[in-house]
């Protein structure tokens, strides 16, 4: 930390009415940590920010001191991009309140707040936000660079349900971004990551989602892979817009309704999540019974609440992480075959591959209604992901995600992917993902409201 930063910590604490923490105070090592415990980075100071002032003063106090910033929500970014080492951390988990006006469907989310607390306060209404599918992850980052999840065939990405946003940029200027209102930083931001700013609020339009929705498993092994795939790939795009399926390349869990012989065994999982009537869903599971019979199955209604947990704990803290993604516009014969080699391969059981079928309410936003970083023509996100639950078992599984990676290119739609799937700041990476109508028109609003980079723990934009 530099003199300047260490003499104005106690004025800083003074200034705040959230928590300053140092090295050495108690509590530093639990406040320090984040999702991915392959990222080990010790900040100079985390400041734990109550309001949108705090995250101002910490902003101003940082820049003035000459130290790093970075912005921690969830914390589950996988490059690492919510700490660093000897800067500022701006912790926003204190800033986790959820407004919901049920009239309306809108619901004001805090800059801090997790999946599971933004479901459980919107389903008390019976309403909900398109997002991710994992419960811990943090809301700001995931909308900021896209958010996918199960109600993305409905209604779109996250970003495209956001109405407003409240942001501090890098001069310290609070400002509202919406439609009528610092129009180009609002396009910017849904999409644009934490470029621009920290948000400490969003505004989301809600829908009717749930309460209850109607689960299904459906398990074979890997030498059935190609078969799966070739099934999926003829009756996923043909489904209504209230049945999603997600395609895994999955280890069988030791769970209750696994025959035993099955559990701990790799193969390939159709995730099939209904939203509309129960009899919607059995007949999706029907016919896919009928093409490709499987080993196990296995359904259910569940609230929508529990879905959004049910990968949880194969995604918990403490795991060493990292991943890839692309985009394909169809699976292939050819994808298909790099995929059926490439999937036994990894070592860890919890290391996996992730289809999401994009079409539907993801392509009813033109491609540039917003700054997101994927063209919206109907086609799969594939996220190729190392999950080690011990350090030894990340090297190897990393260097399987990116040969996998890198041997399906030919068959993707460019080496650019969806910003958020992205545990290495690429800058080629990054500027293909978004095109380069996108980027400079990016480069140029980043100019406007952080021309010194200030905000470049991300997936960095340059300034013009």
């Amino acid at each position: 930390m530099t003199q300047t930063a260490s003499s104005g910590i106690d004025e800083l604490r003074t200034a705040i009415s959230g928590r300053v923490v140092e090295p050495g105070d108690p509590a530093y090592d639990e406040v320090r940590e984040v999702w991915n415990a392959d990222i080990d980075r010790r900040p100079a100071v985390v400041v734990q920010c109550s309001n949108t002032a705090d995250v101002r003063t910490a902003i101003l106090f940082a820049t003035q001191a000459g130290l790093e910033i970075a912005v921690r929500g969830g914390g589950h970014s996988m490059s690492g991009a919510s700490t660093v080492d000897g800067g500022l951390l701006i912790d926003l988990s204190a800033l986790n309140q959820v407004t919901v006006d049920p009239g309306a469907k809108r619901a004001l989310v805090g800059g801090g707040t997790k999946l599971a607390e933004l479901d459980a306060a919107t389903q008390a209404y019976g309403l909900a936000v398109p997002a991710g599918m994992v419960s811990h992850t943090g809301v700001a980052g995931l909308t900021l660079g896209g958010g996918m999840g199960w109600l993305t065939r409905q209604f779109g990405l996250s970003l495209d349900n956001l109405l407003s946003v409240r942001i501090v940029t890098a001069d310290g200027r609070i400002l509202r971004a919406a439609d009528d209102e610092n129009p180009d930083l609002f396009w910017a931001v849904r999409g644009g990551g934490g470029n621009f700013g920290v948000v400490t609020q969003f505004e989301f339009q809600l829908h009717e989602v749930g309460p209850m929705v109607q689960y299904g498993l459906l398990f074979w092994g890997l030498d059935q892979g190609p078969a799966v795939l070739r099934t999926a790939r003829e009756l996923i795009p043909t489904l209504p817009r209230e049945i999603n399926i997600v395609i895994g390349a999955i280890t069988a869990p030791p769970a209750p309704f696994v025959p035993e012989q099955h559990q701990f065994q790799p193969g390939y999982g159709l995730i099939v999540v209904g939203f509309g009537s129960p009899e919607q869903h059995a007949e999706t599971l029907a016919q896919i019974r009928a093409a490709l019979p499987p080993l196990f199955e296995f359904a259910t209604p569940m609230p929508y609440t529990a879905l959004q947990q049910t990968i949880d704990e194969p995604n918990a803290w403490g795991h060493h992480c990292y991943d890839k993604g692309s985009y394909i516009e169809e699976l292939t014969d050819e994808a298909i075959q790099v995929i059926a080699e490439h999937v036994p391969l990894k070592s860890s059981p919890l290391s996996t591959v992730l289809f999401y079928r994009l079409d539907h309410g993801y392509s009813e936003t033109d491609e540039d209604a917003t700054a997101f970083s994927g063209g919206r023509s109907p086609r799969y996100a594939i996220f190729i992901i190392a999950v080690a639950p011990t350090p030894d078992l990340l090297p190897g599984d990393r260097a399987w995600v990116r040969s996998f990676w890198e041997t399906l290119q030919p068959h993707s739609l460019g080496i650019g992917s969806y910003v958020n799937a992205m545990a290495e700041n690429d800058y080629d990476r990054v500027r293909a993902s978004y095109g380069e109508t996108k980027y400079a028109r990016l480069a140029k609003i980043k100019t406007e409201y952080d021309p010194a980079n200030v905000f470049h723990r991300n997936m960095n934009i340059l300034p013009g």
